[in-house]
């Protein structure tokens, strides 16, 4: 079970950065942080619809692996005797 502990920690820790760089990715929706530190410059070179639904679609990816490492996780602590 350690092995597999380390595992799903090593999964939690690179999904965690992977999932705050597509976060920080995404295009600002205007008014928040992201314009205030210089994001609405950049809003109308943004990318296109595709690549949009593409960062979305990876960024729901990368959040169920996120996730589902977390109730692992938290299964093997709960179960461990």
């Amino acid at each position: 079970m350690d092995a597999l502990r380390i595992i799903l920690q090593v999964v939690l820790v690179i999904t965690s950065i992977f999932l705050i760089l597509t976060i920080l990715l995404h295009k600002g929706k205007g008014g928040g942080l992201s314009d205030m530190f210089g994001g609405g410059i950049s809003s109308s070179i943004g990318s296109s619809g595709v690549a949009e639904r593409n960062l979305n679609r990876i960024t729901v990816g990368i959040s169920l692996v996120w996730v589902t490492s977390i109730v692992l996780i938290g299964l093997i602590q709960k179960f461990e005797i």
